[in-house]
């Protein structure tokens, strides 16, 4: 068995095993088998075998996933996801060796932090991405509507009465419910409808997509909150070049499931890190990226907690308007 087969055969297994010693071994395969990356580390002038820590990873920028094809080995891709972009702007694809892998983690970082998504019934209301047939959230989302097998569960676009009608069908069930909505698509629908459903799960997506003016977070979840009566509103922390998912159950802090870690690197040092606490640019170490390359540095701002969770803060001023909860705050 080769390396990649057997580190994901061990990634996701239920042993527990060292995140570290799984980063360095996966840092060290894709910086000789992953062309792009290798040339990136190899023009920094770093020698992969003098790297000894996560700390010393190099972390490759975002933006190489709009100009490149970034992967590690040579296959043939199943699917590309591409972000969503506003007309004329380049955007980033993340070729993906196999979609049943990526649909079984997302299914089982949702396993651990909500339950089984047969417990659920999943009405979703995400118009932008329901328009490309390339998105990896509709990928996801459509895998648990399914996994569900609930005649409730199902996207919705712009009928707004058939939402309304089932949502409330499906909260008079014994089942739990989970209306999961990009952020525009979710305010467009309070404003006809009032709800008092303090057991339903409203999970934004974030992205205003240029529908709607941007507002702070904490705004936002309020308006939610008091339209559905729910104590919270959760959120989803994903984009296109991640295979990996966290999530928040309130105020914006994100758990990590297994397969990640978030390191804040120093606005004006790329190459530091700041201490627990502090604000800075948001590295990603997903490591179900096992064919492609699981080191990002993005556009994003936030900060690590003393409990390990993460926020996001923003974005960086020059960096475009992305629509997986980025919302500033």
């Amino acid at each position: 068995m080769d390396f990649l087969n057997s580190f994901k055969t061990e990634l996701f297994s239920t042993k527990k095993t060292n995140f570290e010693e799984k980063a360095l071994a996966l840092f060290q395969f894709q910086s000789k088998h992953n062309q792009i990356y290798n040339k990136y580390i190899h023009f920094l002038g770093i020698d992969p075998n003098d790297v000894n820590e996560v700390h010393q990873i190099p972390f490759l920028p975002i933006s190489f996933f709009k100009r490149h094809k970034v992967i590690t080995n040579s296959w043939n891709e199943e699917q590309i996801f591409q972000s969503s972009g506003t007309t004329g702007t380049t955007t980033s694809k993340h070729y993906v060796y196999s979609v049943n892998e990526y649909l079984a983690n997302a299914q089982f970082i949702f396993k651990q932090h909500y339950g089984a998504v047969e417990n659920y019934h999943f009405l979703a209301l995400l118009p932008s991405y329901l328009e490309r047939n390339n998105s990896s959230l509709i990928f996801m989302v459509d895998h648990f509507i399914k996994g569900s097998k609930s005649s409730l569960s199902g996207f919705y676009l712009n009928n707004f009465d058939e939402l309304e009608h089932n949502l409330k069908k499906a909260y008079s069930s014994e089942r739990k419910v989970m209306l999961i909505g990009v952020t525009f698509g979710l305010l467009d629908f309070v404003e006809h409808y009032h709800f008092n459903m303090p057991e339903l799960v409203v999970m934004e997506t974030g992205g205003m997509k240029g529908r709607r003016k941007e507002m702070v977070r904490e705004e936002l979840h309020a308006i939610f909150k008091e339209k559905f009566a729910v104590p919270a509103i959760h959120s989803e922390y994903g984009m296109t070049e991640l295979l990996s998912q966290a999530y928040s159950k309130g105020e914006g802090r994100f758990n990590l499931p297994p397969t990640m870690k978030i390191l804040i690197r120093d606005i004006n040092d790329p190459f530091s890190y700041q201490s627990t606490g502090r604000n800075g640019g948001i590295n990603v170490i997903d490591l179900a990226n096992t064919d492609s390359c699981a080191f990002i540095e993005t556009q994003d701002l936030g900060k690590v907690n003393s409990d390990n969770t993460f926020e996001v803060l923003g974005r960086f001023d020059n960096s475009d308007i992305r629509g997986c909860n980025l919302m500033v705050s």
